[in-house]
């Protein structure tokens, strides 16, 4: 619902320091609307049951049910239809599940935003923002809604999705009336390049300039993955080989004298148990179910290729501050010319004390060190709100200047007691290029200009100092005094700003006074050092890159153990220096990437590319997402990500931690296993079906297996107990082997020969059961068949135990590790049983209950070649 664009201040009485409360918010949205376009249709349940059976082999099913029908075989209709219900419906439940991951995924992927309500800072969901909202917007950030600039600095907005143009627009606050095009706009989907500043929104939902173009918010990647469509192009060409092999099967049977419908019957029968048409859905299902779990471990997958591409990572560079470190910045120390100052407290608890040689300071007898804190809490858009009653403080802003309000705190016992005093009138704010933040403030009538950033590049713009409170011109025997001190700070891993200020009717950042060095510590969290040395065991390098100081960044790699003895740490400088082919010559060595920019991020990728290495870099800022779309795994920050970032981003890191992103490797390698181990027991076991009629015809026998054995066969095997085979946890060394190849083919080392090897096997076992019995038993073609039937049904069931690990028996991975597998085994075994010896069931499926020797024939020639194959790989 649009608002008339008049004046944004006038129109309504809406406090831009305390917004909207949560009653008028909530009113609002009951009469508005949330805030979202209108989505696409979803597929709804019930086409998503009837698509089950819109199958071409499917149909040739139900017409041969049909036949069976008027022909008399009642029982045998029924039952196949009864069969393709069951099949139908787990189809059905599989893509479902499916469905509701993707919209899970689509729903935490949403992007939020930082609104003003009742008087608080909030990120909420953006489909929850209302007309009368006032937003806080910044660099990086996605616009929730059309709004209107109601107060801001520097802001810039990239409306090229509306407009086409790659030019970002300049933004300024009017006051007057309106209609002055977009000078003071923001429209919804854009997003805002530079500056920061409030808003106040006009529009939401269809009613915003996107909803009238009906374009999009961004969505979850749905098309089909590299590995899906591989295994589509396998299937089309298992197909057609099956159909060969089932024409064969029943032009075989017919020219021996077979009854003609019967034989028909067997190959249509054979044909559905045969050929894989479900592996593209079934990759999808392991996928979706990966993701789920990645989820709960605090990684948003925001593109099904990443979980392929996870299992093959080998460098992961992340950034510093909140992924490898905690992100609660602690000022312990200050530095002005020649004084040196402790402060006491940890984290982000405001009890603490500025202390001097063990003595507590009085800032009334330290200009100095009183304007360096004052510059720290003016040059400042960190806030604390009032605890609730028996709860604590929340903080609202980047945790560095975090750390500078909580020193106000120390100092000076009033929060808002040095805010207050200055007005601000104008920012200059932070720029990963420039790394440094000015405001420019009014006290008294008088205007003073406050500035922090990188000692290097603040000292650099600093023409005076402020030494025991007397302005001094300085030279280069200060500066080096000044650097001197910055690096012993690095040197004990503490994170360093420079501060500054001068009298000035303008923000210009030149002639600054010096005023000193605020040492700050973000200590390692502390389980990233064993997911370090769980990166190294696997194959993979974690680099660490940084905008901080190279002794502070090379401080806290040395405590994460990342450094090696012949590791490298170079800063952004020295990389500006090297040419391409010196950065290929050493990037393998480098560990630590420091006083770096965004810009760099993105030639440090395509050069860990050119060494042909499957490469993860984080990132959370505008600037980080030509990097982030670069790399082969972009892992954009979800707390302090900015939007831009994220929507450039394959995966979401939720909780912003390194630990995070090992686990989604982890879980990446496990779900390309679980897919290879369903693979493997999927197509060797419909090889052993092909081949058990297909060997049968050569040798002239009868038909081994009924078509509706050849179904249950099927529907007992080829479902339950393959389905959970994607639901293996992981082997224990899974972690342990080197990163595989991006461009290794699913069926690589060897999966091939042992998926036609065991379905041979299969096949041959069952004929040879078959045939057995059949002399034995004075030609029962009844028993035979049943004999069969076991000895087919409980090889798969064996050999899916099997296919637990590539690597390792089944006697070392354990019987018992996947509960949904042993449930799957027991309840085909209980549908055989039925089969076998329910009389009702017998006269459906054509069996007869079995003697101790016929079991004892079924469980040599199945359960024995499953004991000798597992014993041959394990010694492999």
């Amino acid at each position: 619902m649009r608002l008339e664009k008049v004046d944004a201040l006038e129109h309504e009485s809406i406090s831009l320091d305390k917004g909207l409360t949560s009653k008028d918010a909530h009113k609002r949205l009951e009469k508005y609307g949330y805030n979202e376009l209108e989505a696409k249709k979803k597929i709804s349940a019930i086409k998503i049951l009837i698509a089950q059976f819109n199958d071409f082999m499917t149909w040739i099913l139900l017409g041969a049910t049909l036949i069976s029908g008027f022909m008399g075989e009642k029982a045998d209709a029924v039952t196949i239809l009864i069969i393709i219900l069951i099949n139908a419906i787990l189809g059905f439940v599989q893509e479902f599940k499916t469905e509701k991951s993707l919209e899970a995924l689509q729903s935490l992927a949403s992007p939020t935003a930082n609104v003003i309500r009742d008087g608080k800072i909030q990120a909420i969901n953006a489909r929850e923002v209302v007309p009368g909202d006032i937003l806080i917007v910044e660099a990086g950030d996605r616009i929730a809604a059309d709004s209107v600039l109601i107060e801001g600095f520097g802001v810039q907005s990239d409306e090229s999705i509306l407009t086409g143009e790659s030019v970002p627009v300049e933004k300024f606050v009017h006051k007057g009336n309106s209609n002055i095009g977009n000078k003071n706009s923001l429209f919804m989907g854009c997003t805002v390049i530079s500056g920061r500043g409030k808003v106040k929104v006009i529009a939401t939902g269809m009613s915003t300039e996107m909803g009238k173009i009906a374009d999009m918010l961004g969505e979850i990647e749905t098309k089909q993955t590299p590995l899906q469509e591989k295994l589509d192009h396998l299937g089309k060409v298992l197909v057609v080989g099956c159909l060969v092999v089932c024409a064969a099967v029943t032009i075989t049977g017919i020219i021996r004298g077979e009854d003609v419908y019967r034989m028909f019957l067997v190959g249509v029968s054979l044909a559905v148990a045969a050929i894989p048409e479900g592996l593209p859905a079934i990759v999808t299902v392991s996928l979706a179910l990966g993701v789920q779990r990645m989820m709960k471990k605090k990684a948003l997958v925001r593109k099904l290729q990443a979980v392929e591409t996870l299992g093959c990572t080998k460098v992961i560079c992340s950034d510093k501050t909140g992924t490898l470190t905690q992100n609660k910045m602690t000022i312990k120390k200050i530095y002005t010319i020649d004084n040196y100052y402790e402060v006491s407290g940890s984290g982000y608890d405001i009890s603490g004390n500025i202390t001097k040689n063990d003595s507590r300071v009085n800032l009334l007898s330290d200009l100095t060190l009183k304007r360096t804190l004052e510059c720290g809490v003016v040059c400042n858009n960190a806030s604390i709100s009032e605890p609730k009653r028996g709860g604590v403080p929340s903080y609202v802003g980047d945790p560095t200047e975090i750390s500078f309000v909580i020193l106000g705190e120390k100092a000076f016992g009033n929060r808002n007691l040095v805010k207050n005093q200055f007005r601000r009138i104008k920012e200059n704010p932070f720029d990963s290029d420039r790394k440094m933040m000015s405001v420019l403030c009014e006290e008294n009538g008088n205007k003073r200009m406050f500035s922090k950033g990188a000692t290097e590049r603040v000292l650099s713009r600093c023409t005076y100092a402020l030494v025991n409170g007397e302005v001094v011109k300085i030279n280069s025997t200060f500066r080096e005094k000044v650097i001197e001190a910055s690096n012993k700070m690095a040197e004990e891993a503490l994170r360093v700003l420079a501060l500054a200020y001068k009298d000035a009717d303008s923000i210009v950042e030149d002639n600054l006074i010096f005023l000193g060095l605020a040492g700050m510590i973000d200590p390692p969290r502390e389980e990233v050092k064993d997911a370090i040395l769980e990166c190294r065991l696997a194959g993979i390098t974690p680099v660490m890159i940084t905008g901080d100081h190279k002794l502070t960044a090379q401080a806290i790699a040395d405590k994460l153990g990342m450094i090696e003895k012949d590791s490298m740490v170079i800063t952004g400088e020295e990389l500006d220096r090297m040419s391409d082919a010196k950065l290929d010559s050493v990037i393998n060595k480098i560990r630590v990437f420091a006083r770096v920019s965004p810009s760099h991020k993105y030639r440090i990728v395509k050069a860990f590319k050119r060494k042909d290495q499957v490469v993860a870099m984080t990132g959370d800022g505008v600037n980080d997402a030509p990097a982030i779309k670069e790399a082969d795994i972009g892992i954009a920050m979800g707390i302090q990500g900015t939007d831009v970032t994220k929507e450039a981003s394959s995966m979401i890191l939720l909780d912003d931690n390194f630990t995070t992103i090992v686990e989604a490797v982890k879980e990446g390698r496990v779900i390309y296993d679980n897919i290879r181990k369903f693979l493997r027991y999927l197509l060797a076991c419909n090889i052993g079906e092909v081949l058990t009629m297909f060997i049968a015809s050569l040798m002239s026998l009868p038909i081994p297996l009924l078509p509706i054995q050849i179904l249950l066969v099927n529907l007992a095997t080829d479902g339950l107990p393959a389905m959970a085979l994607s639901l293996e946890k992981g082997e224990k060394d899974v972690m342990m082997r080197k990163a595989r190849n991006k461009n290794e083919g699913i069926f690589a080392n060897g999966l091939w020969s042992k998926i036609v090897l065991r379905g041979a096997l299969i096949g041959v076992s069952t004929v040879v059961a078959f045939a057995v019995t059949l002399v034995y038993a004075d030609g029962n073609l009844k028993m035979a068949r049943t004999v069969a039937l076991c000895t087919l049904v409980m090889s798969q069931l064996f050999h899916v135990f099997e296919c637990k690990s590539e690597r390792n028996s089944v006697f070392k991975v354990g019987l018992f590790t996947n509960v949904y597998l042993i449930l799957a085994v027991i309840s085909s075994f209980a549908l055989l049983m039925l089969i076998v010896y329910t009389p009702w069931m017998q006269s459906i499926f054509h069996t007869q209950g079995l003697g101790i020797l016929n079991w004892g024939v079924v469980l040599l020639l199945s359960g024995a070649i499953s004991l000798i194959s597992s014993l041959f790989w394990y010694k492999k």
